[in-house]
């Protein structure tokens, strides 16, 4: 019997694994372990919602953007856009719904072809999904150039001439050329300066209520993924700490990783940073070859115990609609968090 398809959710990932093999020798290559960049990650992104993800360097965010849209093929697990199976899909069935799915990546520049005017590159979707009509395709470009708050008469300009807001902004133009429904954003607004990112942030969220949009948002700073998010979801080492809606994950986190996360984001009032208590983690992240046993965070986690080495603990719904893989918290949210690890209220 088909599973039954529920409309309210545009992409479902179930279990999802990306790993990578480490392979020795240079003519009788064999491979002698696997980088686990994704480990066993499961979770929903809904029709015009953005699920922000957050993490250290290196835990495997942007894997999971770049897995769930093919670029990378899983190892295990499944990936579906609506109703369709895109991990079961074959080329030609992904390429059918490529416009549908779009990124928007990190590098505004390396992203970007030098040698292309923007209006080419803003037309090569278009032109390579089957719109051959010109002035249609112009016409297209110039309607996206103003969309993203960009002068259509700059499109025979060329990627150098362009500040680096300006040229996410064509990076979002080009993501946008099709039509999609869902789009990755990598960590869009890292390379560029404070008050731009503000404006990217602000533009991608009128095109959202605007296009009724979709994004998995992957970023490293906890206030625009505050600003942009429907829900967060936390990763650490390959592996979701933790689900949850934006309010409920900013006012009471429940995972240790998590406050830490919060711990670290600077306080501007002195009178209320003065009065926060802040959890520094000690040590570096394992590394992802060779993951610790059970909860991958027990190597840093002050509160960790043997059945936090023993066992991977269960993502769990402890909360209506909050996720959380950790043995220590409960229901109560933090009536096992020692009172070193609360964070201040003011934050």
């Amino acid at each position: 019997m088909a599973e039954q398809y529920d409309s309210e959710v545009l992409v479902r990932i179930e279990n999802l694994k990306m790993y990578f093999p480490i392979m020795r020798g240079i003519i009788w290559s064999r491979q002698i372990g696997a980088i686990k960049a994704v480990d066993d990650v499961s979770f929903d992104i809904n029709r015009g919602e953005t699920l922000g993800v957050v993490g250290e360097s290196g835990c495997g965010k942007s894997t999971t953007g770049r897995a769930i849209l093919q670029l990378y093929r899983p190892t295990s697990g499944k990936v579906f856009f609506e109703d369709i199976e895109l991990t079961a899909a074959s080329p030609e069935e992904l390429r059918a719904l490529r416009p549908k799915m779009q990124m928007i990546f990190q590098d505004s520049y390396a992203s970007l072809n030098p040698r292309h005017s923007v209006a080419k590159i803003i037309a090569e979707p278009l032109k390579i999904h089957g719109s051959a009509d010109d002035l249609a395709v112009r016409n297209r470009v110039a309607e996206l150039l103003d969309l993203v708050g960009l002068n259509p008469k700059h499109a025979s300009r060329f990627v150098h001439e362009f500040s680096g807001g300006q040229r996410q902004r064509v990076n979002i133009a080009r993501a946008l050329a099709l039509h999609p429904e869902f789009i990755v954003a990598d960590e869009p607004i890292s390379a560029l300066d404070v008050s731009i990112q503000a404006q990217i942030v602000n533009l991608m969220q009128d095109l959202q209520d605007q296009l009724g949009l979709a994004y998995l948002f992957i970023a490293h700073d906890l206030s625009m993924v505050r600003h942009i998010s429907h829900r967060v979801a936390v990763m650490y080492l390959g592996r979701i700490m933790e689900l949850a809606d934006r309010d409920s994950l900013f006012q009471q986190p429940l995972h240790p990783y998590t406050q830490s996360l919060h711990s670290a984001v600077p306080e501007p009032d002195p009178k209320k940073e003065r009065r926060r208590r802040r959890f520094i983690l000690e040590g570096d992240p394992p590394s992802p070859a060779n993951p610790p046993s059970g909860c991958v965070f027990h190597t840093r986690c002050p509160l960790t115990s043997e059945d936090c080495v023993a066992r991977v603990p269960e993502f769990r719904e402890i909360r209506p609609g909050h996720f959380v893989a950790c043995h220590v918290a409960d229901d109560a949210g933090t009536s096992k968090i020692p009172e070193q690890m609360i964070l201040d209220s003011a934050f």
